[in-house]
């Protein structure tokens, strides 16, 4: 400023700090000024004053970091502050993994209305699309931004139900419809999870319809894909066509080569992968920083044994001739679906984390060979067991990735990052469940052992891919870089401490490093505690009209 000219006044001004701009160059020394929700202005702030600063001297500056895949849907409305995430710098949360929060039917609405009274923190499902889901979060009160693709498995069990058999031409016309609806309400696109029943009776062919209907809205189609294991060039093929044929941007969902027999196809699948990017098309991955995957425990079952729903997998279960039937499919059959029991090491290796019933809760945190040896039952016969008393789907811990494979992908310059988890405090009805320690630590854990300890991948790269790299396979532009008229979401940490602290055996411990973060221009953490305002927004996507 020149002498006689007015202080610049601006709402917050984040001082001295190390920038770290998202573009992935080296790093500078710069102040950022905050007007509003928005980033005013960086560098050339001698003088200028601001309502509230943040001295950032020897700390990292970075955009907020983006979770790819977030199961915070609920959790977000049980406890606004999203701890576990925000002690980590993430500000933008990505929904939709097969489900979404809608469009719903009365009977959809129902269902998920008893599921979510039964959680150790009940919630109210007050909506019944997608759009008013995330308005309804957003006037709650989050602490973080979210975003959401529309469900695959949503649409087909509005249309068609849980039933094993193909959509009609009249029901992939309405799952068509409901998504021109959500995607002019501001939906990024179609999100799938094709290992699952009943997503795992969709064919490519209705999959590619609905990227179909999203595509004039700038739609991106995004998968946990229909094999990670055995078949997993296969699905990366499939992934592949649905984009070209629906002319929309593809991304895998938390890349993975499961069961060691299989490890060794990710070199194809990069091959593949980049090869498909040297010829122009659009694909894209995520990835999580463990060697364990999460899901249920009741996915053990192959998906046709869930025709028709969990009611008629529970009926089944409680015949033992069927439970035989399903052993022994299990125990013998590998193609034409997912079968996590055989990817895991073995029963050592699949650690139960969450049950619903109270008289369950014995079972968390032991292994699916220690619950069989405490109940005299063979582990397969053990699953089954909990799964019908529990009334559930079990969430489990499976063992199934090659830590040289973690350390491969996360030197792909077009992966970024998502925990495949809901984002929790460890406090309070949380604790009555453990967790994946991914909640907690799946991105301090990239910067901290895999950045700084073993210097994996550079500190400017990797804040690139937390946060202009997603942005940009978005497409919500303004958001993911530290520069004039971008959000001012803003991570203030240290290089030097920043980790993960949650393990699997004692998963609810928060993350370290983390000092300030700006949300919308609001100081939500400082000092590393929560500072206040529930200033997350619903983010929508360039399709909105």
């Amino acid at each position: 400023m020149h002498a006689g000219e007015p202080a610049m006044a601006f709402d917050l001004i984040v001082r001295g700090g190390v920038l770290y701009d998202g573009n992935g160059g080296a790093p500078y020394v710069a102040d950022i000024a905050v007007s509003g929700d928005r980033i005013a202005r960086i560098g050339g702030l001698e003088g200028a004053r601001a309502a509230s600063e943040i001295d950032a001297a020897g700390m990292a500056v970075a955009p907020g970091f983006v979770n790819m895949l977030s199961h915070s849907y609920l959790t977000l409305l049980q406890d606004g502050r999203s701890l576990g995430e925000l002690k980590q710098g993430v500000t933008l949360q990505i929904f939709g993994e097969g489900y979404s929060m809608g469009p719903q039917t009365p009977a959809m609405r129902e269902r998920a209305q008893k599921r979510a009274r039964e959680q150790p923190l009940p919630v109210d499902i007050a909506w019944t699309s997608l759009a008013e889901y995330l308005s309804h979060a957003e006037s709650k009160g989050i602490a973080q931004n979210v975003a959401s693709y529309i469900g695959a498995t949503t649409l087909r069990e509005y249309a068609v139900g849980q039933d094993d058999r193909p959509a009609t031409g009249a029901e992939l016309d309405v799952m068509c419809g409901l998504v021109r609806d959500e995607m002019s309400a501001g939906a990024l696109g179609i999100g799938s999870s094709l290992i699952y029943p009943p997503a795992f009776f969709a064919s490519t062919e209705e999959l590619i319809a609905l990227c179909d209907a999203a595509a004039p809205y700038e739609g991106k189609y995004i998968s946990h894909m229909r094999d990670e294991g055995n078949r997993l060039l296969e699905a990366v093929d499939e992934l592949a066509r649905i984009g070209r044929e629906a002319g929309v941007p593809a991304e895998i969902w938390h890349l993975k080569a499961a069961g060691k027999a299989n490890w060794y196809k990710l070199d194809a699948v990069i091959e593949k992968v980049e090869g498909l990017r040297a010829q122009g098309e659009w694909i894209t991955a995520d990835m999580y920083t463990y060697t364990a995957g999460g899901t249920g425990l009741a996915n053990i079952i192959p998906p046709w044994f869930h025709d028709g729903g969990p009611r008629k997998l529970l009926e089944r279960l409680a015949d033992a001739a069927m439970r035989a039937e399903i052993r022994r499919t299990i125990e013998t059959s590998h193609d034409g679906w997912e079968n996590l029991y055989a990817q895991s090491p073995g029963p050592d290796e699949i650690l139960i984390v969450g049950v619903r019933k109270d008289e369950n809760r014995q079972f968390q945190g032991k292994t699916l060979r220690a619950i069989g040896d405490a109940l005299g039952l063979h582990p397969i016969d053990a699953a089954f067991e909990l799964i019908r008393s529990d009334r559930s789907r079990i969430s489990t811990v499976y063992f199934m990735m090659s830590e040289e494979n973690v350390r491969r992908q996360l030197q792909l310059p077009w992966v970024s990052f998502g925990s495949d988890a809901s984002s929790t405090a460890a406090e309070g009805g949380f604790l009555r469940e453990a967790t994946h320690p991914r909640a907690y630590g799946n991105f301090a854990r990239l910067l901290g052992r895999y950045v700084r300890d073993e210097d994996v991948l550079s500190l400017p790269e990797a804040v690139r891919r937390l946060t202009s790299l997603p942005c940009d396979n978005l497409g919500i532009g303004e958001r993911g870089r530290l520069a004039a008229g971008c959000y001012a979401d803003i991570v203030v940490f240290d290089p030097a401490t920043i980790a993960d602290r949650a393990t699997y055996e004692q998963p609810h411990q928060y993350a370290v490093g983390v000092r300030d973060v700006v949300v919308n221009g609001a100081v939500t953490l400082r000092d590393g505690d929560f500072a206040g305002p529930l200033a997350g927004r619903a983010v929508y996507g360039p399709g909105r009209r």
